[in-house]
């Protein structure tokens, strides 16, 4: 792999940055919430699962309340 100049290597950067779409802040709102929203369903699904799988464990092994 052939060597590139560092003024080349950032060239190459400011070019590939020009590509890029930035979000609007509109759109970083709205992706901000929704991950919220996802990571409050995924942690009450998994406290449910948790609670489930905890009150079969001490049934079979007859410990707990």
């Amino acid at each position: 792999m052939a060597k590139t100049s560092p003024l080349e290597f950032m060239r190459q950067v400011r070019q590939e940055m020009s590509k890029v779409t930035w979000p609007t802040r509109k759109e970083t709102i709205v992706t901000t919430i929704m991950v919220f929203v996802m990571v409050f369903i995924c942690a009450v699904f998994f406290l449910v699962i948790d609670r489930i799988l905890s009150w079969g464990v001490s049934l079979i092994l007859g410990i707990g309340a």
